[in-house]
């Protein structure tokens, strides 16, 4: 949205979007950090679930859970097709903020509101999703609902996927009434989507120094999820001579350095954030070190190069790929037209994964992305402006309402 171009909600719209956000802000919460931990198929991912299904009642839109845990609410007749879909997912990172994610989902039911408030009736259908497993927090893998829905991911290997506490998906889902062996491509609903426009706050810092309260995304880098397993020989930490010690965590280290001078050089992004110790005691030299290591970068080449090398560099670890993300290119015509609608919002990529991203390789999809004037995310810090939210509310609206207005064309036509 250009300077200048500011779009204004109505009162008893913003006030909506105030009153969810209230209701929202508590689930899942956890004191300690201010941080929130609303992982999938848990009580607090339950009480998020409930939060929607009431959205869509109030709202009286048809809802459904579809058979891969995804969230659905309809205005309008969901197999009519050409569906305009907006929305994101409520789960988070371990203590992450309160913006990625339910900004998009809130914003969502906050822009259908809008539209209804000025009486728009569409013909073509509209619908807001609510993904799950976005953050890939509890079974490791991202985007796990849309992954699943689009056949990115085989359904028995995600139902084998396992928490923390050795809990496999499969077994989560049945826990919460789901059935795990429906999971997988839905070709069916896939087909209903027309377009898909997906709300986010921006993980980074290019509209802060801008007077752009909204960008639209052009790309997602390539990125994956790599396991560094180090392997070593256990024993006391005050006896065994440095000499007689085959200790892993030197590697490890070796490994961090690597990755981000790696980084550093190739204008890419590498971060070892979640790590794995056995034995685990202080005064224990470790047997295993398993560390993961995110990646990502402006190409795939770029990628590849920054892996390898970081591997060269881990010392007789074993690496394996745990997921893999190509470069992912926003439908153009439809980023353009999004652009266009917003009055020249600024055009910017992303190294960060989304639903949005998955969708992409089967349906024209865009993104909205929201001013952080801190760039902080996937942290309890992570802040946007109230006033910028409704911003970003008012441009999905409006991006909505001129998709809607084409039933008849594809969702990138130039009008």
């Amino acid at each position: 949205m250009s300077e200048g171009t500011a779009r204004v909600l109505p009162e008893e719209v913003a006030d909506g979007f105030r009153r969810m956000w209230r209701d929202l802000l508590p689930v899942g919460r956890y004191d300690a950090t201010g941080g929130y931990r609303r992982h999938a198929w848990t009580a607090a991912d339950a009480e998020c679930r409930a939060w929607f299904a009431e959205q869509a009642r109030e709202r009286g839109l048809a809802y459904e859970t579809d058979r891969n845990g995804n969230q659905w609410a309809w205005l309008g007749d969901p197999r009519a097709g050409n569906a305009v879909v907006t929305g994101s997912h409520l789960d988070s990172v371990p203590d992450g903020g309160a913006y990625d994610g339910p900004l998009g989902v809130v914003g969502a039911f906050a822009a259908l509101d809008a539209l209804l408030a000025r009486g728009l009736r569409p013909e073509r259908p509209l619908a807001v999703v609510n993904f799950t497993e976005e953050e890939g927090a509890r079974f490791g893998l991202a985007c796990l609902g849309s992954r699943l829905m689009t056949g990115a991911v085989r359904p028995e290997t995600a139902g084998a996927l396992h928490d923390a506490d050795g809990v496999t998906l499969a077994v989560a889902m049945e826990r919460a009434g789901r059935d795990p062996g429906a999971a997988g491509r839905d070709d069916e609903r896939l087909a209903r989507i027309g377009a898909f426009v997906e709300l986010h706050v921006e993980q980074g810092r290019h509209l802060a120094a801008t007077p752009h309260p909204v960008g639209v995304a052009s790309a997602i880098w390539p990125h994956g999820r790599w396991r560094f397993d180090f392997r070593g020989e256990a024993n006391h930490a005050g006896t065994t001579r440095l000499e007689d010690r085959r200790d892993p965590m030197p590697a490890y280290a070796a490994a961090v350095l690597a990755a981000r001078a790696n980084a550093e050089r190739l204008g890419a992004l590498a971060t070892f954030g979640r790590i794995r110790v056995e034995p685990n005691g202080t005064n224990a030299i470790a047997s295993l070190v398993s560390a993961w290591l995110d990646c990502r970068a402006p190409d795939a080449a770029l990628l590849d190069t920054l892996v390898e090398e970081t591997a060269r560099a881990a010392e007789g670890a074993e690496v394996t790929r745990e997921s893999y993300t190509a470069v992912v290119n926003f439908d153009v015509p439809l980023r353009d037209r999004v652009a266009r609608v917003l009055g020249g919002a600024p055009v910017l990529p992303t190294g960060a994964g989304h639903d949005a991203g998955i969708l992409s390789g089967e349906v024209p999809a865009a993104m909205l992305f929201v001013r952080n004037p801190t760039g902080v995310s996937h942290s309890p810090y992570e802040y946007a402006e109230e006033a910028d939210c409704l911003e970003g509310v008012a441009a999905l609206a409006a991006v909505l309402e001129d998709l809607l207005a084409t039933a008849a064309d594809g969702p990138g036509a130039a009008h």
